[in-house]
């Protein structure tokens, strides 16, 4: 892979806590392209850069077999932690050397991932795993945003944006693909028969809690972290409590957000 920012035991930790599982909506995305393209059995699907699991297991219920890869110890350790389907299991592994047998993959999925990948040399491997008809699946979504809330003091989804820009000077490329919602990955992706499907929002209460661990939880937060430490932190606890009194409530205070997913399908030729 790339770039390797999620390797830390705390971080790994925090990523299992605060992280959300996969939406179904976009499940729902991947099955039907994949039955449409290549059709039952499933057999066998890659969840890479699986991190502590939470997009692995949720593909256990329509596969035989699933394997999460990750290039973190750490994070394969987090994911089994968790008790999860016993046709899921978890390996050390690179996304441009899959350790897989020629022909034998049905699905190929990086949730929150592909933007980390040598698409050159990983698309070489998907294509060589997968049967014919065989789908690769890339997803990732945009930052949270706050719904509701219009008769605030201070605007909490303004609130939310500054927290993110906060984290603008230490972008790289990966997170730029992201925020171009995968343009170029889509771009890199070698098979003719190729689509995008987008505008997948999905909602969901937490504490505001949650939004202080997912921010941390997030890469680009770990670089600043690391390169001005007293700042990042500083920074944070100011904007937590800008969220906080706008909202008149507390760190515990349930607040609905809204996610907007994209995902890229592609399918092997025959």
């Amino acid at each position: 892979m790339a770039w390797r920012l999620f390797e830390e035991k705390k971080h790994a930790a925090m990523y299992r806590k605060y992280r959300l599982p996969s939406a179904s909506e976009v499940h729902n995305s991947i099955f039907d392209y994949l039955e449409k393209k290549k059709g039952k059995p499933f057999t066998l699907a890659v969840d890479i850069g699986c991190g502590s699991g939470q997009s692995t297991r949720g593909l256990a219920p329509y596969f035989e077999k699933v394997v999460g890869i990750d290039v973190s110890e750490a994070q394969i350790e987090e994911a089994k932690k968790v008790d999860g389907p016993d046709n899921v299991s978890y390996r050390l592994g690179l996304a441009e050397e899959l350790e897989f047998e020629d022909g034998s993959v049905d699905l190929v999925t990086a949730g929150t991932a592909a933007h980390w990948f040598d698409m050159e040399k990983f698309m070489k491997e998907a294509e060589r795993i997968l049967k014919p008809k065989g789908c690769v699946a890339l997803y990732c979504y945009k930052i949270p945003s706050v719904l509701g809330y219009d008769n605030c003091p201070e605007d909490p989804a303004r609130i939310v944006e500054e927290m993110f820009a906060l984290l603008k000077p230490y972008e790289n490329k990966g997170h730029k693909m992201v925020w171009n919602e995968y343009q170029e990955i889509f771009d890199a992706i070698t098979f003719p028969d190729k689509e995008r499907a987008e505008d997948i929002y999905i909602k969901f209460k937490k504490p505001v809690s949650w939004l202080r661990g997912f921010v941390k939880s997030v890469g680009i937060h770990q670089i600043y972290l690391k390169n001005d430490p007293e700042n990042a932190k500083a920074s944070l606890d100011k904007i937590e409590q800008r969220f906080i009194n706008a909202l008149g409530g507390s760190s515990e205070t349930i607040v609905e957000f809204s996610l907007k997913y994209f995902c890229l399908l592609a399918s092997k030729p025959e």
